[in-house]
């Protein structure tokens, strides 16, 4: 797969934009064999051993937060990626709540993050009381730009005692959340280090990109945590479900404290020891994210088949379509295409929809939306770009 990104300049009309339309329509319908009906933007298939685990779960009895699939998919999750340890929880936006918690994210801190993501992201941040900072994206990977995060800290923080702190709000900045989004590995490393230069906390929301990888690393590794997702349109899921990787056995071992209202184990007595949460993952939904887990390869290895097809199909359409970029291997969650402007965004968004083919717009900017408006930002000149162009396709695996 080629790993090159270039942007769309030439011009079309209506006509041709339906033209062509039509003409991606009829691929997608070939390339999921499915000539009439609707084809959905993502959807989750159960061939391994999904009905085989549930029905035991049942069998059981032990449906809830206590289980044995519960510590298998956490061992599984942590061979697999490669961290020390995983603790699963209900969804991805929990286990990034948690994750800022643990990180020591306070009431009134600011948090750093990019607003071309899905709301998880900045509302996780709004639990903890804190603000989001909204920086731009790099047009190659649509994940947070280490020139951006770089550029802001120089110009707009100062140090005291080794706590960085935002000259213009006098707020600590305690953590960045970059995303990969859609499954495209950012500049991870590059992030990190300018993190750890201004005493800022790297979470990465790696919900997205299960099986991804930069320089043969595992997403969601890097940071001092990671998060994953599994909820029912990700490349695995669990139903619904999400996951907190970690690099030492004592971080994961509190936040699985944590995720059980902070329970300290007794065979009767009800005594806590922290402010918890009830955000342990079910046993039965770790049943089912097991069996899913068991089948990433082979969803992985079919999913980078369809993106390696869609890549030859769109060099004849003239629209650019979005690849993974340098020093990465993608899962390729969700494929995208760029469009020149808007208006022809969203004509093919209508044309693709009514002959009942999902197609997409990636997410509106997060600081457009009224509750985060007032939300410090710098320009996001290339996150506006993007929004403006971007449409997901079809992506489901196909077995």
């Amino acid at each position: 797969m080629q790993t090159t990104w270039k942007s769309t300049s030439r011009t079309s009309t209506t006509s041709e934009i339906q033209d062509k339309s039509r003409r991606i329509v009829a691929f997608i319908r070939h390339v999921f064999g499915k000539p009439e009906g609707v084809i959905p933007l993502h959807e989750p298939v159960f061939p391994g051993n999904e009905k085989k685990y549930l029905e035991e779960c049942i069998d059981s009895t032990f449906v809830s937060s206590v289980g044995k699939f519960v510590d298998q998919f956490e061992n599984k999750i942590a061979e697999y990626t490669g961290a020390k340890e995983a603790v699963v929880c209900v969804n991805g936006t929990s286990a990034l709540h948690l994750a800022l918690l643990l990180c020591g994210v306070k009431p009134n801190d600011e948090v750093i993050t990019q607003p071309l993501t899905f709301i998880a992201t900045a509302n996780a941040i709004c639990y903890c009381d804190a603000h989001p900072v909204f920086l731009d994206v790099d047009k190659e990977t649509m994940g947070l730009s280490p020139d951006a995060f770089q550029a802001f800290l120089e110009k707009e923080t100062i140090q005291k005692k080794d706590v960085c702190y935002n000259k213009q709000t006098n707020r600590r900045i305690k953590a960045c959340v970059p995303t990969h989004t859609f499954g495209h590995p950012c500049r991870i490393e590059e992030i990190v280090a300018i993190g750890k230069e201004y005493n800022v906390d790297v979470v990465e929301d790696a919900a997205e990109s299960i099986g991804s990888s930069y320089n043969n690393k595992h997403t969601g590794t890097f940071g001092k945590i990671g998060v994953l997702s599994f909820n029912g349109n990700k490349t695995i899921t669990s139903g619904g479900g999400g996951a907190l990787l970690f690099s030492d056995e004592a971080s994961g071992q509190l936040a699985r404290h944590m995720t059980t209202q902070a329970k300290v184990p007794h065979p009767w007595e009800f005594v806590h020891d922290y402010i918890g949460y009830n955000y342990r993952m079910p046993n039965i939904n770790a049943a089912l994210g097991l069996a899913q887990l068991e089948s990433l390869s082979q969803f992985i290895q079919a999913k980078r088949g369809l993106a390696l097809q869609y890549k030859v199909f769109f060099d004849s359409t003239g629209f650019d379509f979005f690849t993974e970029p340098e020093n990465s291997k993608s899962n390729c969650w969700l494929n995208a295409i760029i469009l020149p402007d808007r208006k022809i965004r969203d004509e093919f968004l209508q044309t693709t929809n009514k002959a009942n083919v999902r197609t997409r717009p990636v997410w509106r900017l997060l600081n457009q939306l009224e509750m985060y408006t007032n939300c410090q930002a710098d320009a996001l000149t290339n996150a506006k770009w993007l929004e403006e162009r971007v449409v997901s396709i079809p992506s489901s695996v196909r077995i």
